[in-house]
């Protein structure tokens, strides 16, 4: 469906609009993707290399700048575990720092949001972000949600400097590729028990540095403040959104106790 110029496919499939052959090159590269990334994860590599080779074929596949997979479950968790380029780390960094984007809006419908051209778009349900990124080399978004099933389990976002939309043969290539970092994600056990101590332990040591910073500083303002969990992350995204700043650098800062949030005037 089409909303003031921004379209949120609730349905996971897209229907071609066009009656000419499927991209056969294409899916020959989506099943070698598929291939790779079975035989790293059976090969022991790192999880995230796994996803890092999903994000990458991604960029490779399609005429996109970048790619990122991030792990959702509701506003008070979003990980980015990988992020093909800075521009795309930025642009889920700002995200969860907000708590609002196309990439929450993607795990919270199970349908694709594409953004063809920002500058023309009516972003009603995430203005502030869309203020956010107006300086950054955006002009076109395309975050699909991963899940297995009936369980949501993040999102994988693409960007492109350029305004234009999709093709239904790049939409079909994309939704595959989401269906893949599902596959890595669900051998990297990212639905698993976060109350399993052990597995806890293993999921932290996955995270890029930038997201154990800001598990570590939530468990700082647990201790010093006595809060809750969720209000604890709120107070960071606060003081972040306060100071023009991502939640990641206020997460460091509180760490290096360069920046005390148990002050009042923090």
């Amino acid at each position: 469906m089409v909303l003031g110029g921004w379209v949120a496919h609730r349905e996971r499939g897209v229907e071609p609009v066009v009656s000419e052959p499927a991209d056969t090159a294409g899916d020959t590269s989506v099943q070698a993707v598929r291939a790779a990334v079975l035989a790293a994860l059976h090969d022991g590599d790192s999880e995230l290399d796994a996803l890092g080779r999903v994000c990458r074929a991604c960029v490779d596949l399609l005429p996109v700048d970048g790619a990122s997979i991030t792990v959702i479950d509701g506003t008070a968790h979003h990980e980015t575990l990988y992020a093909s380029d800075e521009v795309s780390a930025r642009l889920e960094s700002i995200q969860f720092t907000l708590g609002e984007g196309p990439s929450f809006h993607a795990f919270a419908t199970r349908g694709p949001v594409l953004v063809p051209d920002l500058a023309t778009a009516t972003t009603a349900a995430w203005p502030v972000f869309a203020a956010e990124i107006a300086d950054l080399p955006v002009a076109a978004l395309f975050v699909f949600p991963i899940q297995s099933g009936a369980i949501a389990i993040g999102s994988f976002g693409l960007y492109r400097s350029r305004a234009g939309p999709l093709v239904p043969d790049e939409l079909s290539i994309a939704l595959q590729v989401a269906d893949i970092a599902a596959i890595a994600l669900l051998h990297m056990g990212a639905i698993a028990d976060v109350d399993d101590d052990e597995h806890y332990e293993h999921w932290l040591t996955q995270l890029p540095r930038s997201s154990v910073e800001v598990h570590q500083a939530t468990g700082m303002l647990i201790s010093q403040l006595g809060l809750p969990a969720a209000q604890a992350l709120s107070r960071l995204r606060g003081h972040a959104f306060a100071t023009g700043r991502l939640v990641h650098d206020v997460a460091a800062d509180v760490i290096a106790r360069r920046v005390d949030l148990s002050k009042p005037d923090e």
